[in-house]
């Protein structure tokens, strides 16, 4: 179900749908491309045109964050649960070694690369790459990164490369892929490759992600949260209070309030 929150489309859709629609995007050929939101992906589209131009155009928009799960159900969304990035991608390829579908894999270093597919190959029995090829190529080698994509006649996209060039890549050669399903991952590669550990379920379940990853990574993570995170509770806020007014005035009889919320 395609919603909306904080001028952001949102699709609210369980694991088991999102799973099934990308299954049926593999097996007729049409493209779908996924895109999972969360606090600072939402944060950063307010001043990152290329970010929001790639989430308004994304034919999915899953809900990763527990944060956005929180702050919908807050603004009156009916959002159940959220569908982690990290979690899809094993389960898409789990699909993709049951149903013989050929994922490619774009991003990250070449030794996590490497060591990302060997995991999944030992974790799923049966699952065939299309391809591999890391993230660290220069600007003037992405033409032939795409027609080795196209090339190897792949099911699946994952890429694991940086906003905003994951963006400014898709921007530019979404439509010559040739790959039904092409989905973000962020640094699912780094997890997968055992490089990065999750965070343990209950801090999972609380939305406390955010927390684990500062605590892994200090220096480089605590600046990132702070600042996101503050300006995701002030947006909320604001939009909340604005909702909570505009009950009012029109319980009232009132007129509108000039700035709608998502304004």
């Amino acid at each position: 179900m395609r919603s909306s929150f904080l001028g952001c489309p949102i699709d609210v859709l369980t694991m088991a749908e999102t799973v099934e629609l990308a299954r049926e995007a593999m097996r007729s050929g049409r493209r779908l491309q996924h895109v999972a939101l969360n606090v600072a992906k939402l944060v950063n589209m307010r001043s990152d045109p290329v970010l929001a131009a790639d989430v308004a155009n994304s034919d999915l928009v899953g809900i990763d964050g527990m944060g956005i799960v929180l702050g919908a159900r807050a603004m009156g969304v009916p959002v159940g649960t959220r569908v982690a990035g990290v979690d899809l991608l094993t389960e898409l390829l789990a699909v993709c070694a049951r149903d013989g579908f050929r994922p490619f894999f774009l991003g990250a270093r070449p030794d996590v690369l490497d060591r990302a597919a060997e995991q999944a190959r030992a974790r799923f029995p049966g699952l065939q790459f299309a391809g591999l090829q890391d993230g660290y190529f220069r600007q003037e080698r992405e033409a032939g990164v795409v027609d080795a994509i196209r090339a190897s006649g792949a099911d699946c996209l994952f890429i694991g490369m940086p906003t905003p060039r994951k963006e400014r890549f898709l921007a530019a050669y979404r439509d010559e892929l040739g790959t039904p399903f092409i989905m973000g991952v962020g640094g699912s590669f780094d997890v997968l490759a055992g490089a990065v550990r999750r965070a343990p379920e209950a801090m999972q379940r609380l939305g406390l992600e955010w927390l684990y990853r500062i605590y892994q990574e200090p220096q480089r993570m605590w600046w990132r949260y702070a600042r996101t995170n503050s300006l995701f509770a002030a947006i909320l806020a604001e939009a909340f209070i604005r909702q909570r007014l505009g009950a009012t005035t029109r319980a009232s009889g009132l007129p509108p309030p000039a700035h709608p919320v998502g304004g």
